[in-house]
């Protein structure tokens, strides 16, 4: 479901931050020419909570010249170089997180992924809020670029076993599609847009409009969870309500990156 809409007097006070935790290299794993799946380790970790599918982590990457990031106080100014990723899995027993990078070739975050080695350090903070299972779906669409898919992997692992479940998955093309696992009933379409980021959103847009059956086929109600290029999701946030008919109750929506931005804000819900 959608986040209410907050007036002043009932929005909370801001959270309070804890203070970073200083996390490693420990391993890193090619997934495809476009993505790094990055473990990042330590003793810092050993009471990273329990999170939500779809949640977030910030991570402040070394400045030019520096071989670590600076230091950081929760109550300071942000840094520069902090950037939002998805935490994936995360192994209590060896107190490792896996984060997954995008390889961009623009952006501090994507820089610093590209060269990534064994020992190197970062500070972690969050996990933030995440994506609770509507209780009441009977099925889910998941819709989203490869900077979502992280998070999209996050729901499938946390959907009850034999949920019916569509994904449309946009990525620069074939090299970058890999198996999903889930326990639900899971479909994939995997669209190619190609090295020009300028298309982000167009294969999904097309998709939609080409399968007019893919919504009132699916078990109502219908929850959809929508994450990509932020002008892309405004465009097929737009689709989904007045084009093919979708409850705003039944669509949460998030625009993870933004054309020609470096440092997009979070909470951008394209309302």
């Amino acid at each position: 479901m959608s986040d209410p809409v907050k007036t002043e007097a009932q929005s909370p006070p801001p959270r309070r931050r804890g203070p970073p935790r200083r996390v490693t290299v420990s391993r890193v794993q090619r997934l495809s020419p476009a993505m790094l799946r990055i473990t990042l380790s330590g003793p810092a970790l050993a009471d990273f909570p329990a999170h939500l599918p779809a949640s977030y982590i910030k991570l402040i990457f070394p400045e030019p010249g520096q071989s670590e990031p600076p230091p950081f106080k929760p109550d300071g100014p942000r840094p520069a170089f902090m950037r939002t990723y998805t935490p994936l899995r995360f192994d209590a027993a060896t107190q490792e997180l896996d984060v997954d990078f995008v390889l961009h070739g623009e952006g501090p975050a994507s820089t610093w992924a590209a060269q990534a080695q064994l020992g190197q350090a970062l500070l972690l903070m969050g996990p933030g809020p995440g994506y609770p299972l509507p209780e009441a779906a009977a099925s889910y669409l998941l819709i989203g670029d490869d900077s979502a898919l992280p998070a999209l992997e996050t729901i499938l692992a946390r959907l009850p076993a034999g949920m019916p479940v569509q994904a449309l998955v946009e990525v620069v093309d074939a090299r970058d599609e890999r198996p999903l696992a889930s326990p639900a009933a899971l479909k994939v379409q995997w669209l190619a847009r190609g090295t020009d980021n300028q298309l982000a959103g167009q294969p999904i847009e097309a998709a939609l409009r080409a399968q007019t059956g893919l919504l009132p086929g699916m078990p109502q109600p219908c929850h959809i969870y929508l994450a990509c290029e932020a002008a892309a999701m405004r465009r097929i946030r737009s689709q989904l309500l007045n084009d093919l008919g979708v409850p705003r109750t039944q669509l949460v929506a998030r625009g993870y990156w933004k054309l020609g931005a470096v440092n997009h804000p979070d909470h951008d819900y394209g309302e």
